[in-house]
């Protein structure tokens, strides 16, 4: 079979000045990120009446608080009166919410307290932060800002009973959050997420902890997960990675029971933020989970390095299409999906 034929066969990913348009940014941020379920956070940050956090997505400002109904409540953290920012910390634990502004207060499920510019009162549907669609799996928190959407355990239905089989996740305790801006195209770096064909060279401390012959890629409806066993495990169970529609990864290793989380949130087309966190039973930590967590860091920090690094070759004019290898399923799901929601 001749060169050109077997070009022919091979089968394409993305273009890759998607990763590096903003007008594409911009159409993903309407099509795909407001418009989905996002996780974005845990209810260990939020266990105690008057709990808060505050998260950025894409541009939207969001709170999430636990109210004197003792209920989690998501609203966009605006005040209604002029579009100010109500609460500006990221975390904490408050009985009413105040905007700096012009001193409207607000109680925890977002409704409107005191208007004290005004001589009433009576304005209360107008006057309250707009609510967000909220809901908690396995104890961690999903927001979607679309309030026509289905609801989370319709679309993820699949997902939800691959995880029943981890009975610890409700148990778990968010117990250390790290930040750190990438370099890289938010699709880039779930792309790296997605296949482990870069492992064997880019992590030599996994490559050598796992056994990468067993080691196998699932899609599935909205997510997929990739499974493999300890090197020196001849039975029980191995370590699980999720990714799950649109910028989740869930990773649960061997050992006691843990869960880390990361959620890649765009800054523009050529940045992101990276928000990792680890939960564990106990916040006083073991050894061997303190050694895990260093582990993780830095395979973590290896993908960062390899991201950035192709993020910096994507203006070139020498760049158009990469090419899906043979285990890369992971990946084409991923890219396939976005191209559904790009049309839709």
């Amino acid at each position: 079979m001749s060169t050109k034929e077997e070009m022919k066969r091979l089968d394409y990913t993305l273009p890759y000045n998607k990763d590096v348009d903003p007008e594409v940014m911009k159409g993903e941020r309407e099509k795909i990120f407001y418009k989905n379920w996002i996780m974005v956070g845990h209810t260990s940050q939020v266990e105690k009446v008057g709990d808060f956090f505050t998260f950025d997505l894409v541009g939207e400002p969001i709170i999430v608080t636990r109210g004197k109904d003792e209920e989690l409540h998501a609203f966009y953290n605006i005040c209604p009166h002029r579009g100010a920012i109500v609460e500006r910390t990221e975390q904490g634990n408050k009985k009413i919410l105040q905007c700096i502004y012009h001193g409207w207060t607000f109680h925890l499920d977002g409704k409107v307290n005191r208007t004290p510019n005004f001589k009433t009162n009576d304005i209360e549907k107008p006057s309250c932060m707009t609510p967000i669609r909220l809901e908690v799996h396995q104890s961690m928190i999903f927001v979607n800002l679309n309030q026509d959407a289905p609801a989370f355990e319709t679309d993820y239905e699949s997902f939800l009973n691959n995880i029943n089989e981890y009975t610890f996740l409700s148990s778990l305790k968010k117990v250390r959050e790290n930040r750190r801006i990438v370099q890289a195209n938010w699709k880039s770096i779930i792309d790296n997420y997605l296949e482990c064909d870069h492992c064997q060279i880019a992590h030599p401390s996994f490559s050598k902890a796992f056994d990468l012959t067993k080691y196998s890629i699932t899609p599935c409806d909205n997510f997929s997960y990739q499974c493999t066993t300890a090197s020196d495990e001849e039975e029980g169970p191995g370590a699980r990675f999720y990714w799950v529609w649109i910028n989740t990864m869930i990773s649960i290793y061997p050992g006691t029971g843990n869960m880390t989380t990361s959620h890649i949130i765009p800054v523009d087309e050529k940045s992101s933020l990276a928000i990792y966190r680890y939960y564990f039973a106990d916040e006083n930590l073991t050894e061997d989970e303190e050694d895990l967590i260093k582990f993780v860091d830095q395979v973590r920090e290896e993908d960062f390095e390899l991201v950035e690094l192709l993020q910096s070759g994507l203006h070139s004019r020498a760049c158009g299409r990469g090419v899906y290898s043979p285990t890369e399923h992971g990946l084409k799901h991923f890219h396939q999906l976005v191209t559904k929601a790009m049309q839709s």
